[in-house]
């Protein structure tokens, strides 16, 4: 009991909490180790009064934060000069209509749809359509095109993912820290996911033991089959990074950490970008310069045909499918 005791007044005051003395981290771990249901039954009425204490503290935290906010707003009112909001209301509505006239007039200006001379009937298109199958050796023209032809734009988008990661990771993500050591930041974090998020559900693992390798072999077969027909790496990877976050609901960080860490994240976005870009550098090079890559297209209609579309479609998905799990996790606790 006094263990337990010590355990939820460390947790619920998380600013008095020392790591000078190596023995309480390990006891924190330790607890902190221990599902909810374990909790529940060595110490119910101790884990429904700490619930109780920590919703009672976040009312307050919130409380403060209100009146806080009221009187800056209240400063900034009696700061401000009297001009000073006509003047911005009136530069908005300005702003407004001028940004109103710009695009109503782009739209008056642009040709009647359907017709021959506009500029989407070109002789891109046809190309697309006509020597398609031929020069990329893709049965779905949408692989490519995006793949092939217009290979660079996704090359940006697959970037613009990863960068969008990088700005949440850096937004989201927990205070550094050395390997091993627990931060306040850390264990309050656990507190939030175990008490929002509860663990242990015999029916959402049951269900997810039998989903999630469908879900993981469903989404890599949409990724291999990208170039044969609907489907590819963007779509695939959501399917694979939906596998990985039923995985996580179900069992919590600590198993799905097994085999996808925050170094994993890590390095496979690394490795699949820059293959990405090392082999569109060299089939680039290859066609600014009338040479020969040497990659065959295969046979249209097989797994191992469409030149370098399949490791292509490979490669982002693996992108897709790390960035969406990462986002999920730097929301709901600010790491992996």
């Amino acid at each position: 009991m006094k263990k337990n005791e010590s355990f939820w007044q460390k947790l619920l005051s998380l600013d008095e909490i020392s790591y000078e003395n190596p023995l309480d981290e390990q006891l924190i771990d330790a607890e902190t180790d221990q599902p909810d249901s374990v909790l529940r039954q060595q110490s119910p009425v101790e884990y429904a009064f700490a619930e109780i204490l920590q919703e009672e503290k976040q009312e307050e935290l919130y409380i403060a934060e209100r009146l806080e906010a009221n009187s800056l707003h209240a400063w900034v009112g009696r700061q401000s000069k009297k001009w000073a909001k006509p003047v911005y209301s009136l530069l908005c509505a300005l702003f407004c209509v001028a940004l109103v006239v710009f695009l109503m007039s782009t739209v008056i200006e642009l040709p009647p749809f359907g017709a021959a001379d506009n500029p989407t009937n070109n002789e891109v298109a046809q190309r697309y359509l006509e020597k398609g199958l031929e020069e990329t050796g893709a049965v779905n023209m949408v692989a490519g095109m995006i793949l092939d032809y217009r290979a660079f734009d996704t090359f940006g988008e697959s970037t613009v993912l990863f960068v969008a990661a990088c700005s949440v990771l850096l937004l989201l993500k927990l205070g550094d820290h050395k390997d091993g050591e627990v931060s306040p930041a850390m264990l309050e974090a656990e507190w939030d996911d175990r008490h929002h998020e509860p663990k242990n559900d015999a029916i959402l693992q049951m269900a997810a033991r039998v989903l999630v390798p469908v879900i993981l072999l469903f989404g890599m077969y949409i990724v291999l089959a990208g170039h044969l027909g609907p489907g590819g790496g963007f779509s695939g990877g959501a399917v694979m990074g939906a596998g990985l976050i039923l995985y996580l609901n179900a069992f919590g960080f600590r198993k799905t950490g097994r085999f996808f860490t925050y170094k994993t994240f890590r390095w496979v976005t690394f490795v699949a970008l820059m293959t990405y870009a090392l082999l569109k550098s060299y089939s680039f090079f290859c066609g600014a310069n009338h040479l020969e890559s040497g990659i065959s297209l295969g046979t249209p209609g097989a797994i191992l045909s469409s030149g370098l579309i399949l490791p292509l479609n490979i490669c982002v998905g693996l992108i897709v499918m790390c960035i969406m799990y990462a986002f999920y996790t730097l929301f709901r606790k600010g790491g992996m």
